[in-house]
């Protein structure tokens, strides 16, 4: 089990050539709440970012990613998808509600099975005094969610 920032920043590294590709910015979550893949960043002022499927990572390791061959990077085909931190479709800082209509709180981080991409989990936060006085929560589920316009619903059984 990993959380988003625990591999944010990670530099990428092709398996078969050992080559840096760049930097592991982003995840992506498909509409059953599953990672579908995640965002290359390759530096430099030309360079596009790039969509990782989720079946391109070889391996996630402390202090970096392997893919499988650089053949397998696609171009960013994310239209269906949406990002935990970057664009208008972020869930990053959403509201997260349950199916009873009570407020859980902002979307934070998730925690995710690397193998399979199942979301476990998704910590949330109340604000800065809740997070330093009580912690922030983890909310876990085995229901895929429900993601709106405004607010992400989850079924927690």
């Amino acid at each position: 089990m990993r959380t988003f920032s625990a591999i944010s920043g990670l530099p990428v590294f092709c398996e078969r050539t050992g080559e840096r590709l760049g930097t592991f910015a982003d995840l992506y979550i498909n509409k059953q709440g599953q990672v579908a893949g995640f965002l290359l960043d390759k530096k430099g002022l030309f360079q596009r970012d790039l969509f990782l499927p989720l079946n391109s990572i070889r391996s996630f390791g402390q202090d970096g990613i392997f893919i499988h061959v650089d053949e397998m990077v696609k171009e960013e085909q994310t239209d269906e998808l949406y990002p935990l931190k970057q664009g208008k479709r972020r869930f990053y800082g959403k509201p997260m509600m349950t199916l009873e209509g009570e407020k859980l709180g902002l979307v934070e981080d998730v925690y995710f099975m690397e193998e399979m991409g199942t979301i476990i989990g998704y910590e949330v936060t109340e604000g800065l005094l809740a997070d330093l006085t009580e912690g922030r929560k983890v909310v876990k589920t085995n229901s895929p969610l429900t993601v709106g316009e405004e607010v992400l619903v989850i079924r927690i059984e």
